[in-house]
């Protein structure tokens, strides 16, 4: 029995531009902004939501049959990911080429001060809901991860209808959907998972408390970076500490790995302390390297890494 990843696949290109925006964007001109930065730096990295969580959960397969399934749509450019999933041994047989499409991109350029300016273009991810999730076998639980509107819809609908359990992750693609929307899918969902950012918002466009929206699902979890992250469950707020990293290099991706660990727990059967725990460590371990899928760590490491920060052993 697998879990099964609805989200997005997608390249994230990253330039880094030796100056400050601030020095070269004029407030008093920005009604005819045309600016063009010089970016010697640049690198073009594996990522999307899907792809995140995959590699990530991949790493706590315990056994064959424990491999995530990813169901995503790419474009006419995405031989090089399609080549690295079969290498990766990542099963995309519900990885579905979209004709005449790119494959979603970000395209980031970041100054000297860490501020970012992102154009990104969905691509073949507005296609997402050519694909069913009753096309994947023997799936136990899911989640519906930032993806194309209509796709996040029918893969929450399919879901439900099937009983099948799945975790409502709308990240970056919270903004597309209006209350009532978020409700529906809040209703058709077990488990739910926000940033501290997207929790609020939740709660301003549903009009509900986060313990009411926690009310409605088996587990709702809020991630706070640094300080840790919130399950509610069963009437209850279980607090998880945040793990230290060997070293702070890259936040890209920290929230897929910590989805990892969190699908991991719930599949297994893992209490809530165990489970957020886990994918406190899946995201202290992204955290320490560039990039959202460059990270490594085996089963074992993880183990051991669990057993020095808590005192217990996972498995």
């Amino acid at each position: 029995m697998s879990v099964l990843i609805c989200g997005s696949i997608a390249f994230d290109n990253i330039m880094v531009f030796p100056g400050r925006f601030k020095e070269h964007i004029l407030p008093e001109q920005i009604h005819i902004l045309n600016v063009a930065f010089l970016v010697p730096e640049m690198r073009r990295e594996f990522g999307g939501c899907a792809g995140n969580i995959a590699y990530n959960l991949k790493m706590l397969a315990a056994q064959p049959g424990d491999e995530p399934i990813i169901m995503a749509t790419v474009g006419e450019d995405s031989a090089s990911y399609l080549e690295r999933l079969k290498r990766l041994e990542l099963d995309a047989a519900h990885v579905t080429l979209i004709p005449g499409s790119f494959t979603a991109q970000a395209f980031i350029t970041t100054d000297l001060d860490d501020n970012q300016i992102t154009a990104f273009h969905p691509g073949a991810m507005d296609s997402s809901h050519v694909n069913h999730v009753g096309d994947a076998r023997d799936v136990k639980l899911g989640i519906v991860a930032p993806d194309g509107r209509a796709g996040m819809f029918q893969h929450a609908r399919e879901f439900a209808a099937a009983g099948i359990p799945f975790v409502f992750d709308p990240g970056q693609g919270l903004p597309m959907f209006n209350g009532a929307e978020l409700l529906e899918f809040i209703e058709m969902a077990e488990y739910a998972a926000f940033n501290d950012y997207e929790a609020k918002l939740v709660q301003e466009k549903t009009g509900e408390s986060i313990e009411t929206l926690a009310s409605r699902v088996k587990g709702l979890v809020v991630t706070r970076g640094a300080e840790g992250s919130f399950i509610y469950a069963g009437g209850q707020r279980h607090d998880i500490p945040s793990v230290k990293a060997e070293s702070i290099v890259d936040p890209t991706g920290c929230g897929d790995a910590y989805r990892a660990g969190l699908l991991y727990g719930i599949a297994n059967g893992l209490d809530w302390q165990q489970t957020g725990r886990l994918a406190s460590i899946m995201g202290s371990m992204k955290i320490a390297r560039r990039g959202a899928q460059n990270h490594r760590m085996t089963r074992d490491e993880i183990g051991a890494t669990y057993r020095q920060h808590f005192g217990a052993a996972l498995w």
